[in-house]
């Protein structure tokens, strides 16, 4: 049994195993993919410290920090918890961790389309990560679907690697200032706004994407790929239901107290109001603060 079990390997969780581990307590870390998001993000640009840092970089630079504080990490996801009473248990596909508090930082997933073609091409064209599949349609035509800032990166992303690349936005071009400008600077970017997808269509291969225009009639977009970043869904679907949801998300005050104690929530599974690498470790520290507190007083 562990002081601190941490669900989740993104900024949030690996953060609060740095300040756990530090403050003496035993810590494990769970989650498939070390980094989190960031490992699959191209350019981070808003990270204190970092004028410009590739998401894998930056993952790979918290990983070590984690493991250099002494925090042992594990690649599997956790399955079911049994938060309940003073020992919190959490099961994997691979076995079974027991910890006197457990910090809850999994994240968020890229939301899908839900759209005709989209499941049918995922993998032969259909793509939520550009920093991981870019290179699979260099030379070629792509389309990004969203108007944020993961959109905005996923075009600058593609840009040196695509004959063309076309952001298709629903209503405006919500990204940052300077990844906007970014953007509308590439030579190779169409900005569509006012159009919203509505089925994806191909053969062997995705061939096109159609979308529905602002007003009226629909508009065919030939290309070899399409990448989705419409947002993000919190990954709170196997949390027990005395944990307060709102919209999807965990409630909990700045500390990350839950209404169970013993039991903390850190990053994109937080409700708040700004999801940022920033905000993630911010919350991966306070979570930790108040898991170290809970067991002072235990």
């Amino acid at each position: 049994m562990v002081d601190v079990l941490i669900v989740g390997g993104g900024p949030a969780g690996l953060t609060a195993a740095v300040y756990a581990a530090r403050a003496g307590l035993s810590t494990t870390v769970l989650g498939e993919m070390e980094g989190g998001q960031v490992a699959s993000t191209s350019v981070v640009e808003n990270y204190p410290g970092f004028s410009s840092v590739y998401g894998p970089d930056l993952a790979e630079k918290l990983t070590e920090h984690a493991k250099s504080a002494g925090a042992v990490l594990k690649q599997e996801n956790a399955a079911e918890f049994s938060l309940d009473g003073d020992v919190k248990t959490v099961r994997t596909e691979r076995g079974e961790y027991r910890a006197k508090t457990v910090i809850l930082a999994q994240g968020s997933h890229r939301r899908k389309l839900n759209i005709p073609g989209e499941a049918e091409f995922t993998g032969r064209g259909v793509s939520w990560c550009a920093a991981c599949d870019g290179n699979f349609f260099r030379g070629k035509t792509t389309a990004v679907v969203g108007g944020g800032n993961t959109a905005a990166g996923d075009v600058i992303e593609l840009a040196p690697l695509c004959k063309k690349v076309y952001l298709l936005v629903r209503r405006e071009l919500k990204a940052e200032y300077r990844l906007a400008q970014k953007v509308k600077s590439l030579p190779n970017v169409e900005i569509r706004l006012g159009v919203s997808p509505v089925r994806i269509e191909g053969g062997q291969k995705v061939e096109r994407i159609v979308a529905a225009r602002k007003g009226g009639g629909e508009e065919a977009v030939p290309v070899d790929g399409v990448f989705v970043a419409v947002g993000v869904d919190p990954n709170t679907d196997r949390l027990p239901p005395s944990l307060p949801l709102s919209g999807g998300f965990l409630s909990a005050p700045e500390s990350g107290e839950t209404p169970i104690p013993g039991v903390f929530v850190a990053g994109d599974l937080r409700k708040k109001n700004l999801y940022q690498i920033v905000t993630a470790v911010a919350d991966g520290a306070n979570a930790a603060y108040s898991a170290q507190k809970y067991l002072q007083r235990g």
